[in-house]
């Protein structure tokens, strides 16, 4: 086992230290730049957007501090007062966030995705079969991430591909090769992030973009409607991946004998489900049927029917969130001792940086179109794109790709779907989507995203092997959101 090399240490150490000293120098060029088509808080929010970018790219402050520093700077500077700057991290979305989290986390806490991967990973259809075994090892990844973060689906997966591996070079050593080792361990990464685009709260990418186009297109997209069209590229883009790597890193072997028993027995050290986990299942389940329902009456009664515009108006996501997570506080496990099934120390140990980084991002995203930036970036940049709904569904996509190499994910979607809307104006649904959706790729890299930094981490993987085929997938990725987006997603 080892961490990331020590040259790549040395480069993000670089990159660190670099972003202190470049984002003071972006910032005061350009307070200092004349900028006469802007108006003055437009210019100094350009300035501001020039500090923040920077910090996201080298990552020289943690992410969310600087998400909070972005609208702090926008008050000194007298560029919005601090009820209108802070006002974002009020949004809905924040309150869909959190009664996601804490589900995620109580699913997590009770072991009902440990459950759940043991039971498919131990399938008679499984057996003993490499290529069987790494579909449905890949293929739960990719379900367990559609509901709760991608980083913790990769770390709970993680040990148990090793595991896998382990058993199967223990029992069969000739039979395992090391590229297949390496395929399990970049399905884990890879899969773990793809399942993240099948929902809304799949990744906070998803949740992002989405309060950017609520708020400056006026458009809700519905939990359904956002599976409806990404389920199905989530679905092809699994199977490409499978089939590539499952072709170019063969196991050796066609058949692996008591691999399935080793498999069976840690499938059997789980009990009955316990009480904690039926009042989890009840809740999540309570939750995602919230969730759907919109979707299910629009496509039966019409969207413009009193029951589904009444529903939307009392249920929406973030309350049905809050209701799932409510449940999780009151259904208890041992009433006499006052036990229920999350306890208040365990649900805030979900991850509140996201809220300070999502805040932050669309507080300055909804300044960049208050100011009129949007529309000077806008113009400047529809200038040498071409200036179709399909051009600003490619361009969208490629940005947000190669923005997610350099920089964390929930950084690229806050820096790209703003500019991207500026871009794409009132036709800018298509393009906002396509951005948010590619913001979860980035494969290349161990530093890419956190699933690759963890997997990286088993040795199993040569940097070269990544590289190769994550650039791969990152192809892959981009052709398939950029088509299904065309083909699936509505234009307005």
């Amino acid at each position: 086992m080892h961490e990331i090399s020590a040259g790549e240490a040395r480069l993000e150490a670089w990159r660190q230290r670099a972003g202190f000293f470049l984002a003071p120098i972006i910032f005061f060029a350009l307070l200092l730049w004349p900028m006469h088509n802007l108006s003055p808080e437009a210019h100094k929010l350009a300035a501001v957007m020039g500090l923040v970018m920077c910090l996201w790219i080298t990552e020289a402050l943690p992410l969310a501090v600087t998400g909070l520093l972005g609208p702090t700077l926008v008050i000194l500077l007298g560029i919005a007062p601090a009820a209108k700057a802070f006002a974002p991290f009020a949004d809905p979305i924040m309150f869909l966030f959190v009664g996601a989290f804490v589900l995620a986390r109580a699913i997590n806490l009770h072991g009902l995705d440990r459950r759940f991967a043991y039971a498919v990973l131990s399938h008679r259809w499984v057996g003993e079969s490499p290529s069987r075994i790494f579909f449905a090892y890949g293929a739960v990844t990719c379900l367990i991430s559609m509901w709760i973060s991608n980083t913790a689906t990769v770390a709970m997966m993680f040990p148990i591909g090793l595991a896998i591996i382990n058993t199967m070079q223990r029992l069969h050593p000739e039979a395992v090769s090391s590229k297949y080792a390496s395929a399990m361990m970049l399905i884990c990464a890879f899969s773990g992030s793809i399942g993240g685009l099948a929902t809304p709260v799949g990744t906070p990418t998803n949740l992002i973009g989405l309060g950017f186009i609520q708020r400056q297109l006026g458009r809700q997209v519905t939990f359904f409607e956002w599976m409806s069209f990404a389920l199905p590229m989530v679905i092809l883009l699994y199977l490409l991946l499978f089939s590539y790597l499952n072709f170019l890193c063969p196991a050796g072997a066609k058949k692996l004998s008591g691999v399935r028993q080793a498999l069976v027995a840690e499938r059997e050290k789980f009990d009955k489900l316990s009480t904690a986990e039926r009042n989890t299942l009840i809740a999540w389940s309570v939750t995602a049927a919230l969730w759907i329902t919109p979707g299910i009456l629009a496509l039966t009664l019409g969207e413009s029917h009193p029951a589904t515009k009444s529903f939307a108006k009392h249920a929406p996501e973030s309350v049905a969130a809050l209701l799932g997570m409510f449940l999780l506080f009151l259904l208890p496990v041992d009433l006499a001792k006052r036990r229920f099934t999350i306890s208040l120390k365990s649900a805030l140990e979900i991850d509140w940086a996201v809220l300070a980084l999502y805040g932050g991002g669309i507080a300055l995203g909804q300044m960049v179109f208050e100011t009129k930036l949007a529309d000077a970036l806008g113009k400047g940049v529809v200038d040498w794109i071409p200036a179709t709904t399909h051009g600003l569904v490619a361009i969208s996509a490629l940005i947000a790709t190669l923005t997610s190499e350099l920089t964390s994910n929930i950084a690229s979607v806050n820096m790209v779907v703003p500019l991207v809307l500026a871009m794409a104006g009132p036709i800018g649904l298509q393009p906002a989507l396509a951005a948010s959706m590619a913001a979860t790729l980035g494969f290349m890299l161990p530093i890419s995203t956190p699933t690759n930094a963890i997997v990286y981490s088993s040795g199993m993987i040569p940097l070269p092997r990544m590289i190769k085929y994550g650039v791969l997938l990152d192809v892959i990725g981009f052709i398939v959101i950029v088509i299904g987006t065309l083909l699936l997603v509505p234009t307005k």
